[in-house]
């Protein structure tokens, strides 16, 4: 079974949610051109995104997806919170950042009762979820609205959990990816496997059709995942250079740059890791900081350093998301990249 069997749509192939570098409009054009679009959700207020779910509903009529955090808020930790701050004082001095005026906030929200409300509303073909799965209650929701379930393992373990939960299709996430890791049984990155190593296990191990994310940008990548088992893929990174996509300048400066080549595992930006082209926090604090306060609180002290700096047209500070396979990261409209990718299904 394919996975577009599932849920609808023309092709097996979903384009990654990625929060920050897109909203409605790169989701309604891979739609249109017969993958399923999906709208990154963590950032959005409830009235943010109810505006995002309109403007998709005027452009396709097609099957989307909504995309979710389901981690659990950490209790703010006052002395962690401090020794952060004090590790980024010389940042705050060198851009004239008042570290007194940083309000703290959590950045990022998990899915609760005004989402799931949403998602009732508009019934979305898919709804996927990253850091596990939301509570009982909630995810009954899910179901009742008619959508399709999944939700992202980074291991086999985690897999598992979710198929006894009763998620209707897994996503792979190899260590390849970009953006936030979807780990959420262990947090041990030791245990985290490339996309090609961690898809036949799972393919192997499922009953439920498993989805390959991390290191796909073109039909070779496409065909070597289907071969390996795959029902369907997903694609990110390779979509950051698209018109439709809202990427910063900086951050596509970055991806064409000889910097892509090099990306890191990085906990500085929101507290969890996450993979993104290595700047100067990266290098300097290193990409991994026990310092940093639990996801997402790590967020609120880095955002001044990065308006600070990117109104000086400088990236040090921001985070710049990027998965390893870059190569095929290129400034062409989203339904020509995504017909390309097409032809790794037909691969004989």
């Amino acid at each position: 079974m394919l996975v577009n069997d599932l849920f609808g749509s023309e092709l097996p192939l979903i384009q990654a949610p990625m929060a920050g570098s897109q909203n409605h409009q790169l989701a309604a054009a891979v739609c249109q051109a017969g993958g399923l679009g999906s709208i990154p959700c963590a950032m959005l207020t409830p009235t943010a995104l109810r505006q995002e779910l309109e403007a998709m509903r005027g452009l396709t009529e097609r099957p989307f997806n909504l995309n979710f955090f389901s981690h659990v808020p950490p209790e703010p930790d006052a002395a962690r919170e401090a020794a952060w701050r004090e590790a980024l004082a010389p940042y705050y001095d060198e851009l004239g950042v008042d570290p007194a005026s940083i309000a703290s906030g959590p950045g990022r929200q998990p899915f609760n009762d005004e989402a799931a409300a949403l998602v009732e509303e508009f019934r979305p073909a898919v709804v996927s979820f990253h850091f596990g799965l939301p509570e009982e209650a909630l995810l009954q929701r899910v179901r009742n609205s008619g959508a399709a379930i999944l939700s992202s393992a980074t291991t086999l373990d985690e897999a598992l959990w979710l198929q006894e939960r009763g998620v209707d299709a897994v996503i792979a996430q190899g260590l390849e990816a970009g953006g936030h890791r979807g780990h959420f049984l262990d947090h041990d990155l030791s245990r985290q496997l490339g996309t090609l190593a961690l898809l036949p296990q799972l393919a192997d191990a499922l009953a439920v059709p498993v989805i390959a994310a991390g290191g796909i940008s073109d039909a070779r990548g496409v065909a070597a995942a289907m071969a390996l088992g795959a029902a369907g893929v997903q694609v990110g990174s390779a979509y950051l250079l698209c018109p439709e996509a809202t990427t910063s300048a900086l951050h596509r400066a970055a991806l064409q740059s000889p910097a892509a080549r090099h990306t890191a595992l990085t906990n500085l930006f929101s507290g969890r890791p996450a993979r993104g082209i290595v700047n100067r926090l990266m290098r300097e604090q290193g990409p991994l900081s026990e310092r940093a306060p639990a996801f997402p609180l790590a967020t609120a002290a880095i955002a001044p350093l990065r308006a600070a700096a990117e109104a000086q047209g400088s990236g040090d500070f921001s985070p710049l998301w990027a998965g390893q396979n870059i190569a095929n990261c290129r400034a062409i409209p989203a339904a020509e990249l995504t017909r390309e990718l097409a032809r790794g299904f037909v691969r004989g």
